[in-house]
Formats: structure tokens, C-alpha cells, sequence
């Protein structure tokens, strides 16, 4: 695993139904505007929503497949600000905004972005390289 500061990645990803469902069977978490297309009408949302922390999943997939395998997760803030619909294809944006040579300590700004340009969760996730572990 190598990256320095002021390196980016970014990951296509589209929620699927079966990672809704996978994600509800493996967290324990049914909530019905996840899981009930009917109760989801009724909500703000119209329809159902995807697991926030599945965009979370698929920010340390990224960290982990993108900046090179092997790293450990120290952290990572989240705001959610949008919801993620079934089917939506989203951008995971990673930037290495901070690097600690002598520790391998890395500091990234993660946003997940819907490819219409709508931001729908932000934070900051540190990890160590996976060769300082």
C-alpha cells in the first residue's frame, strides 16, 4: 500500500437491491424504509432508501482496494446529506489531504456522490498503510 498526499481515486459503484437486502440480513437492520416499497411511499423520501452505511462499506472498500490492499482503518467521519435510491450509481471520491511519513498515517477526505452531481455523504477516514502495520 503506498500513497502520499494530494493523491486521488474514485470508484463507481451502483446500489443493487441485493445489497439492500444483503446489508439488512447481515447488520439486522429492517427498517421498512429500507425494506417496504409501500411504507417508502409514504415517507419524504417517496421511495426506498439505501443503508446510509453502506455508502460507509463501500468508502472502506474504496480505502482498501484503491490506495493499495492491506491498510487498517483508524477512523472516519460521516455526514449524510442526500439519500442514496435503489439502483442510484454513485462515486466514491477519495483525496489524501494529509501524510505522516514516520508513521504511515494518512488522512482522506471520502465523498460519495450520486453521478448527477448530487453530494450524498462526506467525512474524513484515517488509515495506516498496510506496510506500517
Amino acid at each position: 500500500m503506498a500513497f502520499t498526499k494530494g493523491d486521488k481515486k474514485s470508484v463507481t459503484v451502483t446500489v443493487t437491491e441485493k445489497m439492500v437486502q444483503q446489508f439488512a440480513e447481515m447488520s439486522g437492520d429492517f427498517n421498512a424504509v429500507h425494506m417496504d416499497e409501500e411504507f417508502a411511499k409514504k415517507t419524504r423520501f417517496g421511495r426506498r432508501i439505501a443503508h446510509g452505511m453502506i455508502s460507509a462499506a463501500l468508502i472502506s472498500r474504496a480505502l482498501a482496494m484503491e490506495l493499495g490492499p492491506g491498510g487498517i482503518y483508524l477512523g472516519q467521519t460521516l455526514k449524510f446529506k442526500n439519500p442514496i435510491f435503489l439502483n442510484e450509481t454513485i462515486v466514491i471520491d477519495l483525496e489524501v489531504t494529509a501524510y505522516r511519513e514516520d508513521r504511515g498515517i494518512g488522512t482522506i477526505d471520502t465523498t460519495v456522490t450520486k453521478t448527477t452531481g448530487e453530494v450524498c455523504v462526506t467525512g474524513t477516514a484515517t488509515i495506516m498503510r498496510g506496510d506500517f502495520v
